[in-house]
This record gives C-alpha cells, structure tokens and sequence, in this order.
C-alpha cells in the first residue's frame, strides 16, 4: 500500500512537470498520423527499390500437373486407343534476361529517386511538425506573460482598495471613489479571466497536436536560449542559400526531376530489342489402364528432358505506342522542371517573408521597450498625484490601461520575434 502510494505519488509529478520543447517536438513526430503514414510511404519506395535491384537475377519455378483422360487415349507408340489413361509431368524452369534496353538498369535509378523523394518527403514533414509545434509552444509562453501582466494589473488595482477601504471607513474618502474601484477591478478580472482562457486554449491546441488525453495538467517551460542575447537575425540571402541546398521540398523536387528523366530512358529502351535466356528441365510419368506399363520411377528416369533457348524480341511496328510513350515521359521532365522552380520560388518567398517579419517584430518590440519605459513612469508620476489628490481615479485608470497595452504588445512582439528567428533557423 505505501509502495503504491509512492508511485502514484511519484508519477502524478512525472505528469506535472512541465514540457520543453524538445519533448513536445519529440511527442508530436511520434504520434503523428501523417508522419507515420510518410514513413509507411518512404518503406514502400524501399521495398520498390530493392525488387528493382532483384529484376537483374534469373528466376527458377517448378512446375507439376496431372491430367485423366477417358475414352480414346494417346498410346506410347503415338496411336489412339479406346482406353483411359493418366499422366504426370514434372518440370523446372529458369529465365535471364540478358539485354532489355536498359530498362531494367534505369528502372533501378528510378526507384532510388522515388526512394530519396519519399525520405525527402518524410523530413519536410517532420519539419513542418516541428514549425507547428513550435509556434503553439511560443503562443502558450506569450499567453502566460499576457496572464501574468493581468494578474499584476488586479493585484494592484486590489491594493488601491485594500488601502481606500481603510480611508473610507475613518471618514476620510467618499465611497464612490471606492466603489470606482470595485468597478474598475471587475474590469481587470474580466480582462485576467479572459486571458487565463485563451491561455487554456492554447494549452489544449498544442495538446490536441501532441495528441494526448488529457491537458488539464499540461505545463510547458521556456527553453534556456530563449533570450535576445542567443537570438541572432539571419540574412535572408544566408538563409535562402543555404535552404536551396539543404531544405527537404527542394531535395524532393530535384529527386523527383531525376525519376522523370530516368523515365524518358526507360521509355526509350523500348525501341531497342531484348534478348533473354531460357532453360526448361521435366520429366513425366504416363499410364494405360488397358496396358502394362513401367514403374513410376522407371519412367521418371526415360523420360527426362532438358533444354536451354535464347528469345530475341526486335520491335518494328507497335502502333506509335512507343514513341507516344518517350513523349509522354518528356512532358514529365518539364512539369517537374516546372514544380522544382515553384518550390525554390516558394522557399524564397517564405524566407523572404519570416525575414520581414521578423525585421517588423524587431521593430515593434523595441519601440514597446521603450515606450514601457516611458508608461510605466506616466503611472508612477499619475499615481502619485492621484495619493495627493491632484488627479482623478480616471487618470490614474487611464494611465493603468496604457501600461498594461504597452506591456502586451510588448510580449506579443517578442515571441513574435522569437518565432520568425527560429523560423528563419529552421528554414536555413
């Protein structure tokens, strides 16, 4: 019974330590149905991979039949007679191709594109998760900072009561200004209920991603190098340059090209002929029902028979089919030369935009610094007015408000930034 309690014990804070983002990124590549369903596509590729590889070896296939004829039965000596009879044949045979045109040795380089565009796919998609996740995570850091601010602003405007409450019962203040109060605290709680809210849902989409159960208890913690001091603004240029020779969807896009020109040789091959090689070994066992005849292994051993053959197949006239085949292949080339400039085009239009808008969220977070500064010393100097009764609870309130917006879209702008720099990481 202890020793259970322990463990619950000991799990229940398992479960209440917050995440990183490392573990959530973790969480959400193994659970996704979309990357599990990627690597069943890329193992497939695999697989189509190696029996292209095994198109190169001979094949061998044994063979066995029987067969009951009744009425005028096939003698040995080749004459037809009233009588029923059964035979046996035995047979193993081999085949090698020995020259296709080729085709089989571009299939191979094909299936290898396919296979590097299928794991190409695969990290796009990891990467792609881990965009998402990343910004569900950030978006749960800044809503808790946004609930922090507001918890502060009541605890405040608390404080103002606590304090009013002990002048208005020495007959020192009117109970309206305190009852502003109260009104003006209503307001601050709503505003600190709803972010507390939108914090909670923002808990429950990253969960949702991660897909588990429950996210009641679900906590995350800041990353240690999250802080403008480790937080470097890459070049777009740096970034672009890099992510055209690095980035998954580009790899994909070239892999994807190749497969299409190996295509246009394996259609081609077809206008040259093939020549294969061909080797048949059997035996066979033949009974008269109306005649004696020799033991099953008797004439399993008279009646064996091998031979070896070469097939040369010249193609001359195929309706087009041929032709029509290397054109259609060629259209391919230029649709994927096509889908390959789009993907850079994109990458760079992406780039260009996480740059920019991390530019703007550079800007705007030291515009709020600055303008933090100058709010929070509005409020120091209106409150002190206000405790000397040369300002009204409005100013003061006024004042309050300013600060508090000052400080949310100074949060808001710095995991902003933050996010369009790890971006901009991820997108090197």
């Amino acid at each position: 019974m202890i020793l259970g309690a322990l463990l619950a014990t000991l799990l229940a804070t398992a479960q209440q330590k917050p995440w990183t983002l490392q573990q959530c990124v973790d969480t959400a590549l193994a659970n996704n149905r979309t990357v599990k369903q990627q690597a069943l596509t890329k193992k497939n590729r695999e697989i189509a991979y190696e029996q292209a590889r095994n198109n190169l070896l001979p094949n061998l296939n044994a063979s066995a039949s029987q067969n009951w004829n009744f009425g005028r039965s096939l003698t040995v000596d080749n004459t037809y007679q009233s009588t029923n009879s059964s035979q046996s044949s035995f047979g193993i045979s081999t085949g090698l191709t020995l020259f296709d045109g080729m085709k089989m040795k571009y299939n191979i380089d094909v299936s290898k594109a396919d296979m590097m565009a299928s794991e190409a796919d695969l990290e796009k998609t990891k990467q792609d998760i881990t965009m998402n996740v990343a910004l569900g995570f950030m978006q749960i850091l800044m809503n808790k900072e946004l609930l922090q601010i507001a918890n502060e602003q009541v605890g405040l405007t608390r404080t103002k009561i606590e304090q009013r409450k002990a002048l208005v019962a020495a007959g020192k203040m009117a109970e309206g200004e305190l009852l502003e109060l109260v009104a003006q605290e209503s307001k601050e709680d709503m505003s600190r209920m709803q972010a507390e809210n939108t914090l909670k849902l923002s808990l429950l989409d990253l969960a949702q991603f991660l897909e588990l159960n429950h996210f009641e208890d679900l906590d995350v913690v800041a990353p240690d190098n999250l802080s403008e001091a480790d937080l470097h603004l890459l070049s777009a240029d740096a970034v672009l340059e890099s992510a055209l020779t690095h980035r998954p969807e580009i790899k994909g896009a070239e892999y994807r090209l190749k497969s299409s020109e190996y295509n246009v040789l394996v259609a081609k091959g077809n206008y040259y002929p093939s020549l294969s090689l061909g080797a048949n070994y059997g035996t066979g066992y033949y009974k008269l029902s109306s005649m004696p005849n020799n033991s099953f292994g008797q004439q399993l051993n008279d009646n064996m028979s091998a031979s070896v053959g070469l097939n040369l197949r010249i193609p001359i006239f195929n309706k087009y089919e041929v032709r029509n085949g290397v054109r259609s292949a060629e259209l391919v080339v230029k649709n994927s030369k096509i889908s390959m400039d789009n993907a850079r085009l994109e990458l760079k239009k992406t780039i260009q935009q996480a740059y920019y808008n991390a530019v703007g969220a550079k800007a705007r977070w030291d515009a709020a610094q600055k303008s933090e500064i100058a709010s929070r010393e509005a409020y120091r100097f209106t409150n002190q007015k206000y405790e000397a009764g040369r300002a009204s609870l409005y100013e003061l309130y006024q004042a309050k408000s300013n600060l508090t917006q000052v400080l949310s879209e100074q949060v808001q702008a710095k995991y902003e930034y933050f996010f369009r720099i790890k971006l901009l990481e991820l997108l090197k």
